[in-house]
């Protein structure tokens, strides 16, 4: 049986640990499907490999072994209870067997203040850089025998690169890296191309804008492998692209949409930083607009609260009009462990772009947009649209449709 490797950037964060831990406990029979959309009845009939069958290993710029982040996520937010991590101590380790030093580049002060800078090289030229990367990609490949790549980017979310021709444009892409110029790089630009020349899947999981600029995506494109983002849709966004609908369908005017997240752990941590944050508030605010379809007030606060460590708050207020002009009002908290939620998003998205590569697809997946805030080259933020061509493109693989 042929075999998929799983090349984890940010193999240790917190959301790699979760999806690891979850993708051993359901090797050993130890965990339910729960949270897995394509363990659901829409997935039935589908050639999808099982998620103990994928192989992992990854980049990180930490270097604290796996089976002690796992013990370090379990102590700050009791996810993980103990005796499960003794059973999975020994695969754990086997994993973090097959993590290398990852990349420290242009990637902004927050980023690299949470790197151990020892034991990653801080890496100035584009082009080696890449093909680094991309050598252990193929020495990953080639040590597990491994037929298919999805490198899936798990790492805290870059800043926005200062605009460069070299984003638009695949002449320009090229010349850049010819002249090992690095201005228009960053950490996530580099491994995406790194994929794109091991033809590999690509899955940017996060909202860091370098992952998949318009040069970039093209060149994914070319390289006849199939890639999706970005920014997981796990929590308060979730429910916005539910809700948003909703006033629409009613003919409900929605006036303002105010939303306040507070978080902890790294990913806060990161977001503490104007730049890095920048990226993620455009990421949660874009939805509420193209989905209603008219100008609207609407602020999307993020504020880094340390002891809460990985369960993050979200209250939204929404002030709203309806007939004869009278003004009403929706609120909602959420509350959630954000691993736990987007761990099994990513053990899903890995076995769809496996498929997708299996098939032969190549560029933008269209029809995973249900998972992601801001789906790649797409304005349909409504999530039962979303839904419905997913379950469209299921039905055609049952089907036999060969239309991509």
């Amino acid at each position: 049986m042929s075999k998929t490797g799983v090349w984890i950037i940010g193999a240790r964060g917190g959301v790699a640990t979760t999806a690891l831990v979850g993708a051993l406990a359901l090797r050993e029979g130890l965990t339910s499907e729960t949270g897995l959309i394509t363990s659901t009845a829409l997935f039935e009939g589908v050639p999808l490999t099982a998620v103990g069958d994928l192989v992992f290993g990854g980049h990180d710029i930490r270097s604290t072994p796996l089976p002690d982040c796992a013990r370090e996520i379990a102590a700050a937010t009791g996810t993980f209870p103990p005796a499960l991590l003794d059973r999975l101590e020994a695969p754990l380790r086997a994993i973090d067997g097959n993590v290398r030093p990852g990349v420290l580049f242009r990637s902004g002060d927050a980023i690299d203040s949470i790197a151990d800078e020892e034991a990653v090289p801080r890496a100035t030229e584009p082009a080696a850089t890449i093909e680094r990367i991309a050598a252990d990609l193929r020495e990953f490949r080639a040590a597990n025998g491994l037929e298919r790549l999805v490198v899936v980017n798990l790492a805290s979310t870059e800043p926005r690169p200062p605009a460069h021709p070299a984003h638009e444009d695949a002449s320009a892409l090229d010349s850049a890296l010819r002249s090992d110029d690095p201005e228009p790089f960053i950490a996530s630009s580099l491994y995406a191309l790194a994929a794109a020349e091991v033809g590999a899947a690509f899955l940017n999981f996060t909202p860091s804008p370098g992952a998949l600029l318009p040069s970039i995506a093209a060149r994914l494109r070319a390289a006849g492998v199939p890639f999706a983002g970005s920014d997981g849709k796990t929590g308060e966004t979730l429910v916005k692209s539910a809700l948003a609908p909703m006033f629409r369908y009613r003919n409900l005017k929605v006036l303002s949409w105010q939303g306040y997240n507070m978080l902890g752990d790294r990913d806060g941590q990161v977001l503490a930083h104007e730049e890095n944050r920048a990226a993620k508030v455009e990421s949660k605010d874009n939805l509420l607009h193209e989905s209603l379809g008219y100008p609207l007030h609407s602020k999307v606060s993020i504020d880094y609260v340390p002891s809460l460590d990985d369960w993050k708050t979200a209250w939204d207020f929404i002030h709203f009009e309806g007939f004869l002009g009278v003004r009403m009002s929706l609120q909602f908290t959420w509350q959630g462990c954000d691993s736990v939620l987007a761990a099994p998003l990513v053990l899903d998205l890995v076995r769809l772009l496996d498929l997708a590569l299996r098939r032969g697809e190549a560029g933008a997946c269209d029809h995973l947009a249900l998972f992601f805030k801001s789906p790649h080259g797409q304005r349909e933020h409504d999530l039962h649209r979303q839904f419905q061509a997913l379950a469209e493109y299921t039905e055609r693989l049952r089907t036999g449709d060969s239309r991509h």
